[in-house]
């Protein structure tokens, strides 16, 4: 999106406060034996009380508030009967749009004692967040954040899906 006012930095920054108290609110109900689709309404509540709409829906009309992908699914799992499971690791992928501006995030999460391999992966993606957002700056292109991302992801063995490294976001879901 291309920054015209000050009202477009304000309204990003709302929609971008929502997205994040979502997800930490799933964050915190997800233990096992909920299901992803009660973890899903617990989203769509969320969303409610700001008057926020989930994203997906709006622009697409996905079956569910949010994504929820567990363990082998690589993004955009759609919210259902599964049971999570203490072992298990669980993205949550968070899209709204308030008052036209949109703004999406996401997180992989342990379930309890996960593989090592699970345990790396959640490090090399923490690790890969904070390598995007040194290059993530006004006049740099989406580009060179998946480039960062990419790197690291590398050094630790692990591989990007492409098409699934990122994208913009301000009046659409994917700019």
């Amino acid at each position: 999106m291309s920054i015209q006012s000050p009202d477009d930095i304000a309204g990003l920054k709302r929609v971008g406060q929502v997205v994040v108290h979502v997800l930490q609110t799933m964050q915190a109900a997800l233990k096992p034996g909920i299901t992803t689709a009660e973890l899903d309404e617990i989203g769509r509540e969320v969303l409610a009380q700001y008057n926020a709409q989930s994203a997906p829906i709006f622009f697409y009309d996905y079956p569910a508030a949010t994504c929820i992908s567990v363990n082998h699914e690589a993004a955009h799992g759609i919210p259902g009967k599964r049971v999570v499971q203490d072992g298990d690791l669980v993205n949550i992928d968070v899209s709204a749009i308030l008052d036209g501006y949109v703004a999406d995030t996401g997180a992989s999460i342990p379930v309890g004692e996960v593989s090592p391999v699970a345990k790396k992966l959640c490090a090399a993606t923490q690790e890969a967040l904070l390598a995007a957002l040194k290059v993530a700056k006004a006049g740099n292109r989406m580009d060179e954040v998946r480039t960062a991302v990419e790197k690291v992801a590398r050094k630790n063995r692990f591989n990007i899906i492409e098409n699934l490294a990122g994208h913009g976001v301000g009046r659409h879901i994917h700019e």
